[in-house]
């Protein structure tokens, strides 16, 4: 086996076993035969309005095998899709279009107007294009999705790796002809990546419109998922359906769940290392830009309670001071990484500047420290954390705790401004059920020491976290600040 052009991975596929599953949405399956040739025609159809060698595609679509086709014949023409949310309002949209100018922006509804050449959902390609092969291309850049940040304005990550993969050799753990489950969004990078490596290499790959906890189970045990990726609010939706529920599926086939993108809570993870077996939970840290990665197996985890793992070779993590000084194991600070290849060697930005130390290391903004034994352990986001009376209080600790209450969904942590601790800590909790606010401060004060426990809570029934478990505080705080403005309405 070698490294080919991804647009050629799919022929190739094809030939070997044409009517092998390639992909499955809701029922429907296509064979790799017949995915070859809906890209082949679908390359046909964006060329013929204009996109060529590294343009850039912007795909707005929802979760589904449209989603894949448009990324495929993307590649196929040596241009770079640019995946975004097919729910971003127009405005947003526009701001990334403004940015990235793409030759073709895929998913854009009937009515709504963009710059450029753009598809709605649902386009179909005249039939009578051919699905011949077309002729190899190779994008100078594979991929180009958008940060996962809080900033308010857009970041796009573009990699420096150009559209070649080598089938025999996945990573991540997966292995060639497998059977792999996508209950994330795709417009993020863990479930874009994860997936498209898994279809490179010949999985069958079965993508769910939306993340449902029971269904999960459903489809894994239907289709003998080996491997899926998942975040901890997956996880914990997952683990709150009961064992009555989750005994009804069988998981025999699951040779690695790998979760990331957010601090997962320790009871948690080790809860899944006892249903499942530790060998077969694995965690990975790291950022879109590719700069370096962390991993860690259940066992090991064991052994480092709390850690994500070591840095993997090809790549240098420090944990510095605010003046950029290195510090001793069991000390807080900035995390910076750098790759054996060198700044720069992995991504661009397009929107936005790295934040950078001397010597090439970088930050994604992440708050750490290293154990005796180089084992890596997160606190959280540098622009999350609270300074409270002095002290540093990091959100994800206490929702983890507050997570832990077995009729909380989610849980939000933020600090609201007060004259005399500079500020108070406050939670936003997504309940299933009411829940008795001294009973859960009794709870958390099994779990955090006195200061960490939240001065006021507020409940909800509405979900905090998107569907890659992501969580935006900043817009959270934004919030209840808008509400205590002199003059402001109170809801």
């Amino acid at each position: 086996m070698a490294i080919m052009p991804i647009g050629r991975i799919f022929e190739w596929q094809a030939a070997r076993d044409p009517d092998r599953p390639c992909l499955t949405f809701e029922g429907e399956t296509l064979s790799r035969l017949a995915f070859d040739r809906l890209t082949n025609r679908l390359a046909r159809a964006y060329a013929g309005l204009g996109v060529g060698q590294d343009d850039f595609v912007t795909i707005a679509l929802p979760n589904g095998i449209e989603f894949y086709a448009a990324a495929v014949a993307s590649w196929k023409l040596g241009a770079t899709p640019q995946p975004v949310s097919a729910k971003l309002p127009p405005a947003e949209l526009d701001a990334i279009i403004e940015l990235v100018r793409p030759k073709l922006t895929v998913g854009v509804p009937e009515g709504v107007q963009v710059a450029g050449q753009s598809l709605p959902p649902g386009f179909v390609p005249d039939p009578d294009l051919s699905d011949a092969p077309l002729p190899e291309r190779v994008a100078r850049h594979w991929k180009a999705p958008t940060s996962g940040g809080s900033t308010g304005r857009p970041k796009i990550i573009v990699a420096a790796a150009p559209g070649l993969f080598d089938p025999a050799q996945p990573g991540a753990r997966m292995q060639p002809d497998g059977a792999h489950l996508v209950p994330g969004p795709l417009y993020h990078n863990g479930p874009f990546v994860m997936s498209c490596q898994a279809l490179f290499s010949g999985s069958h790959v079965v993508v769910m419109p939306r993340f449902d906890a029971e269904q999960t189970l459903a489809l894994i045990a239907r289709h003998h998922i080996d491997w899926v990726m998942m975040v901890p609010t997956m996880m914990h939706r997952i683990w709150r359906l009961g064992p009555e529920i989750r005994g009804k599926y069988d998981l025999s086939s699951l040779r690695v769940l790998l979760h990331l993108a957010a601090p997962c809570p320790a009871w948690l993870k080790e809860e899944w290392i006892n249903w499942i077996g530790p060998q077969k939970i694995h965690e990975l840290y790291a950022g879109t830009e590719g700069t370096g990665m962390t991993w860690i197996v259940g066992d090991e985890w064991l052994a480092h309670r709390g850690s994500v793992g070591r840095p993997q070779p090809g790549c240098e993590m420090i944990v510095v001071d605010g003046e950029g000084a290195p510090l001793p194991a069991g000390e807080v600070g900035e995390i910076y990484i750098r790759p054996a290849s060198g700044q720069g060697s992995t991504y661009h930005y397009l929107g936005d500047q790295a934040k950078a130390l001397e010597g090439g290391w970088e930050s994604l903004g992440d708050m750490g420290y290293f154990d005796a034994d180089g084992y890596l352990y997160l606190a959280d986001r540098l622009t999350d954390m609270i300074l409270s009376g002095g002290a540093n209080i990091y959100p994800a600790e206490v929702e983890a705790a507050i997570d832990a209450h077995p009729a909380v969904r989610s849980s939000a942590v933020i600090g609201l401004p007060d004259d005399d601790m500079g500020n108070l800590v406050h939670a936003i909790v997504d309940c299933t059920a009411p829940i008795d606010e001294a009973a859960l401060r009794a709870t958390l004060a099994d779990r955090l020491v006195k200061y960490k426990i939240p001065r006021s809570f507020e409940f909800v029934n509405t979900p905090l976290r998107d569907d890659a478990g992501k969580v935006r505080r900043k817009a959270l705080r934004e919030e209840r600040l808008a509400r205590m403005a002199p003059g402001a309405e109170r809801t």
